[in-house]
């Protein structure tokens, strides 16, 4: 719809317009948050996939403990990453110094959230470390190769 407020000449949007771009964005949403699942289940196999190797290898359920717990942090991490953006993608996009706010509170939030997971494991269940940050890595591995390649087959 356009219309002419003095000499200026403006366009605004149209009703079936708007409804275009909010589906758009309904649209892209959606696909993240499948996404998100997707990478959330490939960290879950590829955990319990390294906790099987680990246990044939050192044949002690406590290393595959380790290796378990490690990639369980890591899937921690990847569900707390999904829920915060579906949370800070819930606020207007006309309040982007509170997005960007929020987004610093997430990330100082997960970090914390693993490192008191990784201390916990090592200190009071007495884990192996190594195997424990083996396992974290694994998991982050797959969290970020596991994002860009499934984000890159769906477009």
């Amino acid at each position: 719809m356009s219309k002419v407020v003095g000499d200026v000449y403006q366009q605004c949007l149209t009703p079936p317009e708007n409804a275009a771009i909010i589906a758009a964005l309904l649209d892209v949403e959606a696909k993240e948050k499948k996404i998100a699942r997707q990478v959330i289940l490939l960290q879950i196999v590829a955990t319990l996939f390294g906790a099987s190797i680990a246990y044939s290898i050192k044949g002690t359920p406590q290393f595959a403990i380790a290796v378990l717990s490690g990639g369980g942090i890591s899937v921690v991490n990847g569900v707390l990453l999904a829920w915060r953006m579906v949370r800070a993608a819930s606020h207007p996009a006309h309040e982007a110094h509170h997005q960007l706010r929020l987004m610093y509170f997430y990330a100082a939030e997960r970090f914390l959230v693993v490192v008191v997971l990784l201390c916990l494991c090592i200190a009071v269940l007495k884990l192996s470390p190594l195997a424990l940050l083996g396992g974290f890595v694994m998991g982050q591995a797959i969290l970020l190769a596991g994002r860009f390649i499934l984000s890159s087959f769906k477009t």
